[in-house]
């Protein structure tokens, strides 16, 4: 049972010393937002990674979620939990009857289609100024579970790591399931898939389903974290983040999302004394990490790991 979930034990452990290594409240707010990311990125992954399913649309997705949360939380006074829980039903519906049409595309016409649902998302939440403040966003009250607040950096560095670990566990055994088992299979082959006798379509379905509801939480908790939302998180270039992060930790490892959104959520941080060269110099090392580790920056471990056996 250890030796299984080792890689768990693991995680635990570099959260906690993470956590005494803290200086202040910025290095825990930069570690939320990490961890936040990571969540999103492992959904995304799921569906990029393991079904073989490329979206540019899951910022607006993630968004529109977080807006429904937001809303309700701070304009209708519904508590946070309720309102988290009717933006996932929604967005799960959504996400469920676009899959239908969408889902049938496959490649670039597939990014396409739901690159125009993200566009439409992120147009949809400028124009409508009085329910989500247009394009100067909205403020979003504090989030609350049976009354405790969680009003603090630490609270949250606390629950998003919890969030974390659970919605890699969940994905652990779910992967290794029949269910994942059929997700690769329609990666390698939808044809080879529907041969015997499973429904591709159906398991497309279920598994963007998935992808977007684990969007849309760990988007609703950025936006009851910051205390604020903008239209920024729907837009265009926030997809593209997400599915940079996925490609730069490495596609279809669980491990690979989490480090890749990790380091490309940190590193803004780190080139910030680059002034005018920062975003060029953040530019070449995805460039460099894509052209000598094209498997994502895990392959990396991997390496290490087998050069390690080897000796």
């Amino acid at each position: 049972m250890i030796k299984r979930n080792i890689d768990i034990i693991i995680l635990i452990f570099i959260l906690i010393v993470a956590a005494f290594a803290m200086k202040n409240d910025f290095y825990y707010e930069i570690a939320v937002l990490s961890i936040l990311n990571a969540i999103i990125c492992i959904g995304l992954n799921l569906l990029i990674g393991y079904a073989g399913q490329i979206s540019l649309g899951h910022g607006g997705f993630m968004a529109l979620g977080a807006y429904i949360s937001a809303i309700l939380s701070s304009n209708y006074s519904l508590s946070p939990m309720l309102s988290l829980f009717i933006a996932v039903l929604f967005m799960g519906i959504f996400a469920y009857l676009i899959s239908k049409p969408i889902l049938k595309l496959e490649g670039h016409y597939l990014a396409m289609a739901t690159l125009g649902v993200g566009i439409i998302i992120y147009i949809i939440i400028n124009a409508q100024g009085d329910l989500t403040g247009g394009p100067d966003g909205m403020g979003v009250d504090v989030f609350k579970v049976f009354g405790y607040e969680f009003d603090t950096n630490v609270k949250w560095y606390i629950l998003s790591s919890i969030m974390l670990i659970l919605v890699i566990m969940a994905l652990k055994n779910l992967i290794k399931s029949p269910y994942g088992r059929v997700l690769r299979g329609i990666h390698d082959s939808s044809v080879a898939v529907e041969s015997v006798g499973a429904d591709v379509a159906k398991y497309k379905s279920y598994v963007f389903v998935i992808s977007v509801i684990i969007a849309v939480v760990a988007g609703s908790m950025y936006a009851f974290f910051s205390g604020f939302i903008s239209p920024a998180e729907a837009s265009f270039n926030r997809s593209v983040e997400l599915v940079v992060m996925v490609v730069f930790g490495g596609i279809g490892r669980i491990y690979g999302a989490v480090m890749g959104a990790v380091i490309l959520t940190v590193l803004p941080q780190l080139l910030t004394s680059f002034e005018d060269y920062q975003t060029l110099i953040y530019g070449i090392i995805i460039i460099l990490v894509m052209m000598f580790m094209p498997k994502g920056i895990v392959s990396l471990f991997d390496k290490l790991r087998k050069n390690g056996a080897g000796s």
